[in-house]
C-alpha cells in the first residue's frame, strides 16, 4: 500500500518543478475555476459534511470539536470570497527581495521562489482542505493533503471538486503534468503518516494544524522540517489604566465568538487594582453566555463576595487549551508580573493588553514573547481573511521562516541569482 503513495509522491516531486513556474494567469485561472465548481456543488458538500457529522455525533465527540467540522452556507461563502482575495494578490513567485552589486561587479538579486512540495496534516476544520491547496496554487506550490478520519466524507468532496476545476483549466490549456499539485490522503492510518514524513527527498516542508500531542508526534518523527502550527492558549491582560466598557466587550468577543479555535482566548489576566470593578461584571457576563469560570485563589475569594462561585485552578489549568466555553482567571501585582506568566505558560500565539497607558502598551508589545500582540482588540482578529491575505495555511508559533498568520509570502522560500560577465574570484 505504501508503494502506491510513494510513486504518487515522487510524481507530485516531478510536477513541482514545473508547477513552480507557472504564470500568475494560470494560476488565477485555476482558483476562478475551483471558487466557480465549489459554489456550484455546494449542495453535494453539505451532504458529504452532513455524514461526517452524523458519524461524529454517533461517536459522541464533543459538541466542541462538531462545530469545528461542520460547514454551512455562510462558512462555505467565506471559503469562496477567501478565494477571490487570493486572486487578487500579488503573486509572490519570481518578486525581487533586494538587488546589489558586489565588489567584482557581478549583480546579486534575492528573488522568492515556491517551496516545491508542502505536506499540510490537520483535523477536524474541513476549511483547512481549500485554503491549503488555494494558497499552495497561487504560491506554486504542490500539496499533499492529510485530514483527519472525522472529516473523511467531506475532504474527498472537496479534494474531488477542486481536482476537477484544476483538469479543466490545464485541459483547455493543453498542459500535460505527470500528476496535478493537489495530492489527498484518502487513509488516516497514523503508521502510513509517519512513513511520509521519512520521505526528506520528495517532501520539502511539514505543517501540521492540530493538537499538542499530534504536532509533538510529528515533530519527534519527521526527517522533513516542520513548520508548526502551535497551539493557541492565547491570553488577554487588562491593565490596571483599562477602559472596562471597552474591556469587557473585547474579551466577551475574544472568548464566545467562536470558542473552538486558536485564536480565541483561554486565559484572563486582570490587575489588581482593577479587578474588583472589572471581574464581578465580567464574570456575570460570561456566566451569563455560558463560560465556566475557573480562577486563581485571589480571584476566587472576590468573585465569591459577589455572590459568585467558582473552580479553583490548578497548574494544569494554565497550559490547557480548552477550545470551549472555559475560562482561567488570574489576578496580578504588576504589568510584569502578566508578561512573565504569559511567557511561561502560554503557547506563543497571540495575547491582546486592554490599556489606555501607551508606555504599558509598549512595553507588553516588546517584552510579550508571542507571534502577535493585539491592543485593545479581539485576539479573534488573528486571521488570514482579516489580516487580507484571503486566507491561511495555518498560525505558526516557530520563529524560524514565519511567524504568525502564514498567507502565500510564507510559502515561499528564497533563491540567489548572480549576473556576471566572466566575473572570477581573485
Amino acid at each position: 500500500m505504501f508503494s502506491k503513495w510513494l510513486e504518487k509522491i515522487r510524481n507530485l516531486k516531478q510536477t513541482s518543478y514545473i508547477f513552480s513556474k507557472t504564470n500568475t494567469k494560470l494560476k488565477n485561472d485555476i482558483l476562478y475555476q475551483i471558487k466557480n465548481d465549489l459554489f456550484a456543488k455546494k449542495e453535494e458538500i453539505l451532504v458529504e459534511n452532513r455524514k461526517d457529522i452524523d458519524l461524529a455525533n454517533g461517536k459522541k465527540i464533543q459538541s466542541v470539536l462538531i462545530e469545528r467540522l461542520t460547514l454551512n452556507d455562510k462558512r462555505i461563502n467565506d471559503m469562496i470570497q477567501g478565494i477571490d482575495t487570493v486572486m487578487s494578490l500579488e503573486d509572490p513567485v519570481g518578486k525581487i527581495i533586494d538587488e546589489w552589486t558586489i565588489q567584482t561587479n557581478a549583480k546579486v538579486q534575492k528573488v522568492r521562489v515556491s517551496i516545491g512540495v508542502i505536506f499540510m496534516i490537520y483535523e477536524s476544520r474541513p476549511n483547512v482542505t481549500v485554503d491549503s491547496a488555494v494558497l499552495g496554487i497561487k504560491s506554486g506550490n504542490c500539496i499533499i493533503l492529510r485530514g483527519g478520519a472525522e472529516t473523511i466524507n467531506t475532504n474527498k468532496v472537496l479534494v474531488k471538486v477542486m481536482n476537477s476545476a484544476i483538469k479543466k483549466v490545464l485541459t483547455k490549456n493543453k498542459i500535460k503534468l505527470s500528476s496535478l499539485p493537489i495530492l489527498f490522503i484518502d487513509e488516516t492510518s497514523y503508521d502510513l503518516m509517519y512513513k511520509f514524513l521519512k520521505l526528506e527527498e520528495y517532501i520539502d516542508v511539514v505543517i501540521p494544524r492540530g493538537g499538542e500531542k499530534m504536532i509533538r508526534n510529528i515533530k519527534t518523527k519527521s526527517l522533513i522540517p516542520v513548520l508548526s502550527h502551535g497551539s493557541g492558549v492565547c491570553h488577554a491582560y487588562v491593565d490596571e489604566f483599562a477602559d472596562i466598557d471597552k474591556s469587557i466587550k473585547v474579551c466577551l468577543n475574544a472568548k464566545v465568538q467562536r470558542p473552538s479555535v486558536c485564536n480565541a482566548i483561554e486565559k484572563l489576566i486582570v490587575h489588581k487594582n482593577i479587578a474588583e470593578k472589572f471581574l464581578p461584571l465580567m464574570a456575570k457576563i460570561f456566566l451569563d453566555h455560558r463560560v465556566k469560570l475557573i480562577g486563581c485563589k485571589k480571584t476566587k475569594h472576590l468573585l465569591k463576595k459577589y455572590g459568585i462561585e467558582i473552580q479553583l485552578a490548578r497548574e494544569y489549568d494554565w497550559t490547557k487549551e480548552y477550545l470551549d466555553l472555559i475560562i482561567t482567571i488570574k489576578i496580578v501585582n504588576s504589568l510584569r508580573e502578566a508578561i512573565f506568566h504569559i511567557n511561561k505558560y502560554g503557547s506563543h500565539h497571540s495575547e491582546t493588553i486592554m490599556s489606555e497607558d501607551l508606555n504599558n502598551q509598549q512595553i507588553f508589545c516588546q517584552e510579550t514573547d508571542s507571534s502577535s500582540i493585539f491592543i485593545n482588540s479581539s485576539t479573534r482578529l488573528h486571521d488570514g481573511g482579516v489580516f487580507g491575505f484571503g486566507t491561511e495555511i495555518g498560525i505558526s508559533t516557530s520563529k524560524l521562516h514565519a511567524r504568525g498568520t502564514m498567507g502565500l509570502n510564507e510559502l515561499t522560500t528564497t533563491k540567489y541569482i548572480i549576473f556576471g560577465d566572466g566575473n572570477i574570484r581573485n
